[in-house]
């Protein structure tokens, strides 16, 4: 096995899954081979991965998508075995190893946890193989003891293979003492035993000032400080997991176009908006339910979703649909990405429950076509050509649903030989399952064009790539990184270049 540690953290959104990312591109650039691994995550922000032995794809957490990318290596499906995808506020769709297993309530996954390990410790030993570190991930907080029993997300994974553990607390949030000291407290002593160190992020201002709040940490809990990492920035320009990030991106400054997301409840891969949001010329509002959409948007994009005739109820609930009807009568463009493209149309069906109960709505009515739910779910990355600007296009699929109508008579792209989408007459609506239609600088450019702005012109994939680089710079000046990558057991570690 190779070298591994694992970050858990003192409560949900420390910053873990930056910090995993910037110390993998730290190791990547000590010349190290490096893998990102986590054991179970809960997003429904997911990203398109190799099965290993297989030919088709299967479903990651997007965190462990970015993660791959700062180890430059491509994703597989065994960097995060376990994916659940909240369906309602009480069940998930359960993805293993990119495949869906099924659906659970809270209460009856945590019965499925035991055998579930399996699948965890399969994935581990092939990430493992032939790696120098692996940097481990954990979910939550280890100190949720009510779960522990069955845990297989932090110290029950982290004691299972043996992986030290540092915990990262988030200051910003403030009353990071206690909750480091806390969880020293709660902790069993065979889990406290596996934690090597703590981590404080989101530091603003002068770290000096904090140092008696470290001798304090060391005094209730004896264990070591491995830095404290300032504010990181550069981190806005990463792909975010969950959308507890929305709330913080629900306004913005003014400019030249203002694009209105609506929060649906189980809003899904809203990543797909970050090359709009990097856009000069861009304001991107996310706007939270009992909000109404901006009259003064140009545009509306509605993103995916996981739970496709759940939101579009929501999204009438909150008056979204009045708002969006008088928004095309003052001309105003829609793009609705997989979910929203569904919702679009003139009614959805799943004749067979697989989101919930059976039955079929009426949709937005935007464009004319229809979905139905169907039981094969399609996951796979593709390469694409935009129909409307004739230029290329990258990204994936993860949708359930056929959707058909005289709209699509007028597709949006053609994937590999098979056309997507669906645009109405005008040429002001259109919806499509292509999930990064807007990475495209390309497509970007000759699509903003349209509102009178001019926009492509960065890339915006170097733009991740030089966020990952600079947040490693940053965590090389203020964490013991030499420390913390000692900390990993087992084997030996080779250069990339041996």
């Amino acid at each position: 096995m190779a070298h591994a540690i694992m970050l858990q953290g003192t409560g949900s959104d420390v910053g873990k899954t930056v910090l995993v990312a910037g110390l993998c591109r730290a190791a990547r650039n000590r010349g190290l081979k490096v893998r990102p691994f986590k054991p179970q995550n809960m997003s429904n922000n997911a990203a398109v991965a190799a099965i290993p032995g297989e030919a088709g794809e299967g479903e990651i957490g997007r965190a462990q998508w970015l993660q791959a990318l700062a180890c430059g290596v491509p994703p597989t499906v065994h960097m995060n075995p376990v994916l659940l995808k909240p369906q309602s506020d009480i069940g998930s769709q359960i993805v293993v190893q990119g495949r869906v297993a099924g659906r659970a309530a809270a209460r009856d996954y945590q019965a499925l946890k035991g055998r579930l390990m399996d699948a965890v410790m399969d994935s581990w030993a092939y990430v493992g193989e032939g790696a120098d570190l692996v940097i481990v991930e954990g979910a939550g907080s280890p100190a949720e003891i009510n779960l522990r029993d069955r845990d297989i997300a932090n110290m029950g994974f982290a004691r299972r293979a043996n992986v030290p553990v540092v915990l990262v607390g988030d200051i910003d949030r403030g009353g990071v003492i206690a909750a480091i000291a806390g969880t020293h407290l709660i902790l069993a002593e065979e889990d406290r035993r596996m934690v090597a160190g703590y981590i404080i992020n989101k530091f603003r201002g002068d770290v000096s000032l904090f140092d008696e709040g470290i001798a304090a940490i060391d005094r209730f809990t004896g264990w070591r400080s491995f830095g404290t990492v300032p504010w990181l920035s550069e981190a806005a320009r990463l792909p975010s997991e969950d959308s507890v990030v929305l709330e913080r991106l629900a306004g913005g400054s003014a400019k030249p176009l203002k694009v209105a997301v609506p929060m649906l409840p189980r809003i899904a891969n809203f990543d797909d908006l970050d090359p709009l949001r990097a856009e000069p010329q861009v304001e991107v509002v996310f706007v939270p339910p009992g909000s109404r959409l901006p009259a003064d948007a140009g545009l509306v994009v509605i993103p995916g979703s996981k739970s496709t005739i759940a939101d579009l109820a929501a999204f009438r609930q909150n008056g979204w649909d009045s708002d969006l009807a008088a928004h095309r009568r003052r001309g105003g463009r829609i793009v609705g990405l997989c979910g929203g493209y569904q919702m679009l149309g003139r009614r959805v069906s799943d004749p067979h429950g697989l989101e919930g109960g059976a039955g079929a709505v009426e949709g937005l009515g935007h464009l004319d076509v229809e979905t139905v739910m169907e039981p094969e779910k399609s996951v796979r990355n593709v390469h694409a050509r935009s129909l409307h600007h004739d230029v290329p296009l990258t990204g994936y699929e993860i949708h359930l649903g056929r959707t058909e109508g005289a709209d699509c008579l007028r597709p949006v792209a053609e994937i590999d030989g098979r056309a997507d989408g669906a645009t109405s007459p005008d040429g002001k609506v259109y919806g499509t399952y292509l999930h990064g239609l807007f990475g495209s600088d390309a497509f970007r450019a000759r699509f903003l064009e349209a509102f009178g702005v001019v926009g492509g012109g960065t890339d915006y994939r170097a733009g991740v790539e030089a966020a990952l680089d600079a947040i490693a710079d940053h965590l090389e000046t203020h964490l013991d990184c030499d420390a913390l990558f000692s900390l990993a057991r087992s084997g030996g570690l080779r250069s990339e270049t041996a």
